[in-house]
């Protein structure tokens, strides 16, 4: 005997052809359809923009869609970080995020638009950069056990350069104090480059400093380096220590990472996290990574929220151990 053949209403058919398109977006199957923005919270040709176009170029290639670098700078990265926050949890927008949009920014100042964790979804650890720890030819310091010695026997003698309150290198100097038992007197600057002619003439006697714009010097015969403040030594420079040799457990990076906004599916997180690690196993990516002083980490979403979690307590307690503000 036939069975009778199942009919189904037109408008069911075309009710389930609707729903399909929407469950293909749903799942991420059908991602990425259309270009991705890639919001930078900082301006046009500094050192994240050029890692954001050398990420998001590579990125592109491996999630098979063009990713496209949105500068949106302003307030310490505040601007361009809570436009990512409040855009479409739907892959099409993210934002690459360091340790001042979301460790040292929240930490510093509590009239941030956004919360640094619930606002966010973490998709991938991009990348770490260490500071460089200078002092002038000058100086009797040649390790960092000297410069320490020195600065405990003669405390207040000795000071140091930032590139202004509450910047990294200001909090980074004032976590190395902490940690040292030293007394070293804070000049902040407009910036270390306008610091740098000052430390090499002897009126400062320390900067830690950006391993990029630090190490051309060193190279030039200007000043001495003592030490990286990575966890271990680096690649980047592996002539020079680390801290943490004569301070176990000091460690001082700026981070890059991709956020998308909350709400932003497992799935689609994963595809993204999959296409960021991909792209930083390679050759070219890792090599100009190098030249701006970076190391590409990767890893899963859970680690780098991990990573930033930890990295936020540790300058909060800086902070409010040693009275620090921006103002």
């Amino acid at each position: 005997m036939k069975r009778p053949h199942t009919i189904f209403p037109a408008a069911f058919c075309l009710a389930i052809a609707a729903i399909m398109p929407v469950a293909a977006q749903t799942t991420g199957a059908a991602y990425p359809a259309r270009p991705i923005r890639m919001i930078v919270p900082f301006p046009a040709g500094g050192a994240t923009d050029i890692l954001a176009r050398a990420l998001s170029q590579k990125l592109g290639e491996k999630i098979g869609q063009t990713v496209v670098v949105d500068n949106r700078p302003g307030a310490g990265g505040t601007i361009g970080a809570d436009a990512a926050s409040k855009a479409a949890p739907d892959g099409y927008t993210l934002l690459l995020a360091t340790s001042s949009t979301h460790s040292i920014g929240p930490a510093i100042n509590a009239k941030i638009p956004y919360n640094a964790e619930a606002d966010f979804t973490p998709i991938a650890y991009v990348a770490s950069s260490p500071n460089i720890v200078l002092v002038p030819n000058s100086s009797s310091s040649r390790t960092m056990r000297e410069f320490i010695d020195f600065a405990r026997k003669n405390p207040g003698r000795l000071n140091y350069a930032s590139s202004g309150n509450g910047t990294i290198v200001h909090l980074t100097t004032e976590y190395f104090k902490a940690q040292s038992d030293t007394f070293i007197l804070h000049i902040p600057y407009r910036g270390t480059a306008l610091a740098m002619p000052d430390l090499i003439s002897g009126k400062l006697d320390v900067l830690f400093d950006s391993l990029v714009t630090g190490m051309p010097h060193v190279k030039d015969g200007k000043l001495r380096a003592l030490a990286v403040t990575s966890p271990k030594r680096t690649a980047l420079a592996p002539d020079l220590p680390a801290v943490s040799e004569t301070l176990p457990g000091f460690e001082s990076v700026t981070w890059f990472g991709v956020y998308g906004p909350k709400g932003l599916s497992a799935d689609l997180a994963g595809k993204v996290n999959q296409a960021v690690n991909a792209a930083l196993a390679d050759a070219e990516v890792k090599e100009r990574f190098a030249r701006l002083g970076a190391e590409p980490t990767g890893g899963t979403p859970q680690a780098f929220a991990a990573m930033v979690r930890a990295d936020n307590s540790k300058w909060k307690k800086i902070i409010s151990e040693r009275k620090i503000t921006a103002e």
